[in-house]
């Protein structure tokens, strides 16, 4: 899976939650679309995280495809340090944002 696809996969997931074409919803229906993207996006880690630990098991065990091990094993440390970096950048605009005087 390329980046592009990755890419166009998650640009559907957010048409599909209903936001309107500038990215706004309203009210309380934004929090709940932005925190389940963001629950879609913690679970496909995660997700990628247990295949690559399936996978490598049975590696270790002598079965399984070489190539799919390291495919899956980079998927999830990609996957991981999209997370790390999401997380970062949240941190920092709280941060940001606490710093703002009323």
């Amino acid at each position: 899976m390329n980046v592009a696809s990755v890419a166009a996969g998650a640009y559907a997931r957010t048409q599909s939650l209903g936001l309107d074409t500038d990215g706004s919803s309203s009210g309380t229906d934004a929090v709940d679309n932005f925190g389940s993207v963001l629950n879609s996006a913690v679970q496909g880690a995660i997700d990628q995280g247990h295949t690559a630990d399936r996978l490598t098991a049975q590696g270790l065990s002598g079965g399984g495809d070489v190539t799919s091990i390291i495919t899956a094993v980079s998927r999830a440390q990609l996957a991981l340090q999209t997370t790390t970096t999401i997380r970062d950048r949240v941190v920092q605009a709280y941060q940001d944002i606490m710093k703002m005087s009323i």
